[in-house]
């Protein structure tokens, strides 16, 4: 899998390109930022076809840039879990009005559940259903690979804010522990900001899961 990193936005959000190699040109897109200019520079500038783009949460600073895609790719398919929904299409949940504006967009194409497949582009990927920092937050596995992206889950040395309405820290640490610890320790972890790192390294290091 080719995995590519554009960061967007004032949030800094990693939006993440996969293609089953460096010569495909169909790709599958995880995350959208506030902002999607630099996200579809990159893409015309590689003549890449998005086919897919999978929401993590329903955040602002994940979803705003579905607007731009559906415009440049009128057939791309958008993702996001049953419980955050209904944030792509109300703006209060959304928390566009922190972002001074107010955000919505038309409904997803696919709903997705816990251990639903993800297969598009080449590119194959497990849901996991990991709330904590929203109601329907996810990660997305790839076995094959040893990569999880997780979202605003867990970051190098951090995990997501519960303090956004909805938000839950037991909810999200479980999921952590019993969900994310539950795989490999070589994973290698794909964040929705900051730095990548290993499932491992967090287990040993990070501070709030001690």
């Amino acid at each position: 899998m080719k995995i590519d990193c554009v960061v967007l936005g004032a949030y800094e959000t990693n939006c993440y390109v996969l293609r089953s190699s460096q010569a495909a040109k169909d790709c599958l897109i995880i995350d959208a930022g506030l902002e999607a200019d630099e996200l579809t520079n990159f893409l015309k500038e590689r003549q890449l076809n998005p086919v897919g783009v999978v929401l993590t949460h329903g955040h602002i600073d994940h979803i705003a840039g579905v607007a731009a895609l559906r415009e440049s790719y009128p057939d791309i398919k958008v993702y996001i879990h049953q419980l955050d929904a209904k944030m792509l299409t109300e703006a209060q949940s959304n928390l566009s009005v922190i972002a001074g504006g107010q955000f919505s967009t038309e409904p997803a194409d696919f709903i997705l559940e816990d251990e639903s497949i993800i297969d598009e582009a080449g590119i194959k990927l497990q849901v996991m259903h990991t709330p904590g920092h929203t109601p329907g937050g996810i990660c997305l596995y790839s076995k094959d690979e040893g990569a999880v992206f997780t979202d605003d889950t867990l970051f190098a040395e951090s995990i997501g804010r519960t303090d956004f309405p909805k938000g839950s820290m037991p909810e999200l640490l479980k999921s952590i522990k019993d969900k994310l610890f539950s795989l490999p320790g070589e994973t290698v972890v794909f964040p929705g900001h900051g730095p990548i790192t290993t499932l491992g390294r967090e287990k040993t290091h990070n501070r709030f899961l001690q």
